[in-house]
């Protein structure tokens, strides 16, 4: 017998579980357009990257408390 493995929330950093603030993400809920998201302004370092789990990624944004975190 598996476990089910919960549903990957995209609005939630697969690192921690917050709310990521993603304005796509918010856009894609709203339908309202929103001004360019936090993180094309953020660097991820490929140490990070490699933290998500392999099912979240390219699905569900870190927040930015992850990675001001990883930079500390």
């Amino acid at each position: 017998m598996t476990t089910p493995t919960p549903a990957l929330n995209p609005q939630h950093c697969p690192l921690c579980g917050q709310p990521n603030q993603c304005a796509m993400e918010v856009q894609l809920a709203t339908g309202i357009p929103q001004p360019p998201c936090w993180c094309t302004q953020a660097q991820f370092g490929a140490e990070l990257l490699n933290k998500i789990p392999e099912a979240a990624r390219g699905v569900a944004c870190l927040c930015a408390a992850c990675v001001k975190a990883s930079q500390a």
